[in-house]
């Protein structure tokens, strides 16, 4: 598929609830909302169809909260009750914000003495009545992101073994201050089965359940 496409990483059948899948592009975030980057989002088949014989179709879009502009592509499967959301590689699955800001706010949490300081500089200016939730706030992206470098590891031995499961010394090995957007690339087969912010695989068992974002009309 040619760059800016959404292409299905796993096209193993998830029947019923809703799945992720990478719209692989180079675009910002600010990009993407500017140029309304989601009319191009396109995916060309049905995962859970490959072959045909389904009544798949574009299903409108849905806006995330942060960052603010930017709408996300869905398409719907009505045979698998499954609905496919396309996510630009700049955006962190089922977490607010960019790939980028949570790297940095890693980076900050690797390189930063104190976790409270980690996460004041991560977010200069944001100010929040409880301490405690800074530090949740930066935590969580911190071990979110070390486990998944660990599984990048063990996924890529040639690429990494002897490198710790850290941003810093990703970024060393590869030469890249985007290693989260570079590693999603990198792991475009694995995608479904990697934890998030990176990844796309669902909390707990099965593919999610609940009601969609609501549908919006493109504008």
């Amino acid at each position: 598929d040619r760059m800016g496409v959404a292409r299905a990483t796993d096209t193993r059948r998830a029947m019923g609830g809703r799945l992720q899948i990478r719209y692989e592009t180079k675009l910002s975030a600010g990009s993407h909302a500017g140029t309304k980057a989601w009319r191009d989002a396109s995916l060309a088949r049905c995962p859970n169809h490959p072959d045909g014989g389904c009544s798949f179709a574009r299903h409108g879009t849905y806006g995330r909260k942060t960052p603010a502009g930017v709408r996300i592509t869905r398409y719907y499967c009505p045979e698998s009750h499954t609905t496919f959301s396309l996510l630009p590689d700049c955006l962190a699955a089922r977490t607010p914000g960019t790939l980028d800001g949570i790297e940095e706010a890693v980076v900050a949490f690797e390189t930063v003495p104190g976790v409270q300081a980690a996460a004041r500089r991560a977010r200069p200016g944001h100010h929040v009545s409880d301490p405690g939730a800074e530090r949740r706030w930066i935590l969580w992206r911190a071990l979110s992101i070390h486990r998944f470098l660990a599984i990048v590891i063990g996924l890529f031995p040639d690429l990494f073994t002897g490198v710790p499961p850290e941003v810093t010394a990703f970024r060393t090995r590869l030469g890249s201050e985007t290693v989260l957007t570079d590693l999603r690339g990198l792991c475009a087969d694995h995608l479904r089965h990697l934890p998030p912010p990176v990844g796309f695989r669902l909390p707990g068992t099965g593919h999610g359940s609940g009601r969609d974002p609501p549908t919006l009309p493109d504008p």
